[in-house]
């Protein structure tokens, strides 16, 4: 696994996906693989396996989309209501270990902090309501608000006119590879991956970028001053 050492002297903006990245992707995951199946299931006296059967092509046919990532767009298409539904697990969100830790030294370095994320905006204020996120956070995107996914490539140029940032003095931290090769695409100089976003699975395949087991990784160099680099070691 490549694993990253970062110049943080070289760094101004911390841009933060949310799902898998700062939160526990289990709760999603469980939310879409398994609850919704079943509530679906229930409306339609259909049993677990066949539910997931029906719904599983649904979600693969407009993956990375802003339409799968879209509360409303969800609502409509199952006739669920799926803003109570994500309610009714709302227990299951976590944030992942040394988050607010790491949040909090980019704070006392200088460092911005900003979330951009593909979650719709039903979906951020639950989250933010059930989790301390907010409070270490200097701004938050919706890729919504912007009508573009981060697969895109100019995502990042409407995050530009939004919150403006030199690419080459940027860190992006996200746990799905289209989402940084956009970032890449674009510019943007320090990208990092996350092994495990889902704390109940097995960590992922060796991604094409530096990748961090959990943001306990970064706090050495963070708290450590003096310049360093991004290097590959396996």
């Amino acid at each position: 696994m490549v694993r990253p050492q970062i110049d943080w002297q070289a760094v101004d903006t911390v841009f933060l996906d949310m799902d898998g990245t700062l939160l526990d992707l289990h709760y999603d995951n469980y939310f879409w693989l398994e609850h919704v199946p079943r509530r679906y299931g229930e409306a339609r006296g259909l049993g677990l396996a066949e539910a997931k059967a029906e719904l599983l092509p649904r979600y693969r046919a407009i993956e990375g989309t802003l339409q799968w990532y879209c509360v409303d767009h969800w609502t409509r298409e199952l006739e669920l209501d799926i803003a109570l539904l994500k309610q009714e697990v709302a227990h299951l969100i976590a944030v992942h270990p040394c988050v607010l830790e790491f949040l909090t030294a980019l704070a006392a370095s200088g460092q911005r902090r900003v979330l951009v994320t593909n979650a719709h905006q039903k979906s951020i204020a639950l989250k933010l309501r059930q989790t301390p996120l907010g409070d270490h956070l200097d701004r938050v995107i919706c890729a919504h608000d912007l009508d573009l996914p981060k697969e895109s490539r100019a995502f990042w140029d409407r995050v530009q006119a939004l919150e403006p940032f030199e690419p080459t003095r940027t860190l992006f931290i996200d746990d799905n590879e289209r989402v940084l090769r956009a970032a890449e695409d674009y510019g943007i100089a320090w990208l990092l991956s996350v092994a495990a976003p889902d704390s109940k699975a097995s960590a992922r395949p060796q991604s094409a970028f530096p990748t961090i087991q959990g943001f306990a990784d970064l706090l050495p160099g963070l708290h450590r001053p003096g310049p360093g680099r991004l290097d590959e070691r396996a």
